[in-house]
């Protein structure tokens, strides 16, 4: 989670450690490795302006104690205002949405470059409408 955090914060948001802090809190509370080799860090920043999201991957696999007990492979880290619960739920739940799809999830594993993780990713949640 530090380096998708890391990202995050150098596209302008402050306090690295202070973010770091309330998703290792939001992690401490249940994990956030949905299964599928799939996990969505989040936490509720105060005063942040708009939802912000990083995406990642791990060859390996992270040992998030997944709810099927698999390492994940696939992270999208979300940020969100303290007093913006509804977009943050309906990105949870898109991101679950996409995720679902094993196909996706194949073809993202044969993926070469972030642009075309982005296509994939992209081309689905168009597909779901």
């Amino acid at each position: 989670m530090r380096e998708l955090t890391l990202r995050i914060c150098r596209d302008g948001l402050p306090d690295t450690e202070m973010i770091l802090s309330a998703l290792m809190e939001r992690e401490r509370l249940c994990s956030t490795g949905i299964g599928d080799e799939v996990a969505i860090p989040h936490a509720k920043i105060k005063g942040l302006a708009s939802l912000s999201a990083a995406f990642g991957r791990s060859g390996k696999g992270v040992d998030f104690h997944s709810m099927d007990n698999k390492p994940v492979k696939w992270i999208f880290l979300l940020l969100a205002s303290d007093s913006s619960a509804t977009v943050h739920l309906k990105a949870l739940a898109r991101i679950s949405r996409l995720m679902k799809s094993k196909g996706l999830r194949e073809r993202m594993e044969n993926a070469s470059s972030s642009a075309e993780l982005y296509s994939l990713l992209k081309e689905e949640d168009e597909r779901l409408g």
